[in-house]
């Protein structure tokens, strides 16, 4: 039992704590605020293809027998069709449906960069500092503080950057200040020993002891083998369970302050057991999405004014392994939401026709739409910036792609 004292203590310890960016004056919005950005990644390299179906690829089926979600068909399973070509994915569909149908939401397929190495680590520094790939890197000088520059961000009410992160990430590092808070309450979820030691106890005296027993022994080897490795891809972010709350929290400091933010979700490394329709990563789709689908809610009328981008350092490889899951990938399918989208309710950018001969390297989706190119496009119209300056915060930028997303 705990005593008063530590139950205060414990209660105060869980709060926010906010950065050093952070004034004490009120929460507000002013009449000089910034339009909103908010960028979530993806950390571990989340299966696009298990969100956005190409469900009228017959190699798609073909590719993954076991992990596919079925085409839309009106059951529980099946996905539900967004155009002639792309369908969204059961698990998602309670949260992203009603944001698709209000244009409030839109997909780019075949997106990504330029890196090809597929190591989480080189590529998600490659990803984050934004610099391009085959020259020499300036490390601590991240696009998202270079874009805070550009913008002149400062510690003002409605023109802040908050990073939501424990650490300053690599993104917000450089030479504009700015300020982190962490987001620990939001753990990992799955079965733990004890739980799994119930349910075995309960199907002890049944025909289906020996299959329970198995499955459970299975998933505690593949825990053990890939757990280290997820961990690590994951770079100590937050993970999807209990990202709903986190995301409410989020709004309302970006709602009334901060112009500029970034939050990362890890554990979406599933080279194992990846599941379909339902599964671990069903699960994590569907509690970012309800996530994100409260933070549009919580944004109010400011949600008219604020873009979020949902990314991810590569994709997944396209058929599915012998552990039925997927491997590190190339391209992947960006998210972009927002209550003033021109292109919502659409899947834009370039696409093509996935077939084993369009395959990247025979075995991934292509990266059609580069990233920096795209951020810079979608920022000349959201922010008004120049060229010259989308160069400063992409150095060696040829020209942003402009997909009219806003």
């Amino acid at each position: 039992m705990l005593n008063r004292r530590q139950l205060l203590g414990r209660a105060a310890a869980s709060l926010p704590l906010l950065a050093g960016t952070f004034s004490s004056t009120s929460l507000w919005a002013g009449p000089n605020d910034l339009p909103r950005t908010l960028i979530v990644f993806l950390r571990g390299a989340y299966d696009a293809n298990s969100l956005l179906v190409p469900y009228t690829s017959s190699f798609y089926y073909e590719s993954r027998p076991n992990i596919s979600i079925a085409k839309p068909d009106g059951s529980s399973d099946g996905a539900q069709k967004l155009d002639a070509d792309w369908a969204l994915a059961p698990a998602t569909t309670e949260s992203l449906m009603p944001l698709w149908q209000k244009k409030q939401l839109a997909f780019v397929p075949f997106a990504g960069s330029e890196d090809v190495s597929r190591s989480h680590f080189e590529t998600q520094d490659n990803f984050e500092l934004g610099q391009g790939v085959g020259g020499s890197l300036q490390y601590r000088n991240g696009f998202m503080n270079r874009l805070a520059t550009t913008l002149g961000v400062q510690k003002q009410p409605g023109r802040e950057a908050l990073a939501f992160t424990d650490q300053l990430p690599l993104i917000f590092q450089g030479k504009l200040a700015v300020g982190n808070q962490g987001l620990r309450s939001v753990g990992g979820g799955g079965v733990d020993e004890r739980q799994a030691n119930l349910v075995r106890s309960m199907y002890a005296q049944t025909p289906l002891s020996g299959a329970v027993d198995s499955g459970f022994d299975t998933r505690r080897e593949v825990l053990q083998e890939m757990g280290e490795q997820k961990d690590m891809a994951s770079r100590n972010a937050i993970g999807s369970k209990g990202f709903e709350a986190e995301a409410k929290r989020v709004a309302k400091l970006m709602r009334e302050r901060v112009a500029l933010g970034f939050i990362d979700v890890g554990g979406w490394d599933t080279h194992a057991n990846q599941g379909a329709a339902l599964g671990g990563l069903a699960t994590r789709l569907s509690e970012l999405s309800a996530g994100l689908a409260a933070f549009a809610t919580e944004m109010g009328p400011q949600w008219q004014n604020t873009t979020v981008i949902v990314v991810s350092e590569f994709g997944r490889t396209f058929r599915e392994n012998g552990n039925r899951g997927t491997d590190h990938g190339h391209g992947t399918v960006y998210w972009v939401m927002g209550g003033g989208l021109k292109a919502g309710g659409k899947v834009v950018g370039p696409q093509q026709q996935l077939r084993a001969d369009t395959l990247f390297q025979d075995r991934d989706m292509p990266a059609l739409t580069d990233y920096r190119a795209m951020l810079a496009g979608l920022w000349g119209r959201q922010y008004g910036i120049s060229l010259a300056q989308q160069q400063q915060v992409f150095p060696g930028l040829k020209a942003g792609v402009d997909l009219g997303l806003v």
